[in-house]
């Protein structure tokens, strides 16, 4: 996962994996998913950002995973 914040156009860009978008689909005004031709996420844009998040906790975050998640195999 990696995360981009353009300060100048207020846009956050959270990339989920390599896979080229394909399709987005829009979960509210200015939040969209960026989808592969399999309807799998690899990405979420916000636009105005910083009026709908806070910013500065998005980009110094801290990843909690659950033990079960880790245990298991991905395909």
């Amino acid at each position: 996962m990696k995360v981009y914040y353009d300060k100048e156009v207020d846009a956050l860009y959270i990339k989920l994996g390599n896979k080229k978008p394909e399709g987005v689909i829009e979960i509210s005004e200015g939040v969209n998913l960026d989808t592969t031709s399999e309807g799998k996420i690899v990405g979420l844009e916000i636009l105005d950002a910083s009026k709908k998040i806070d910013i500065k906790t998005i980009l110094s975050y801290t990843l909690e995973l659950d033990k079960e998640l880790t245990s298991h195999k991905t395909a």
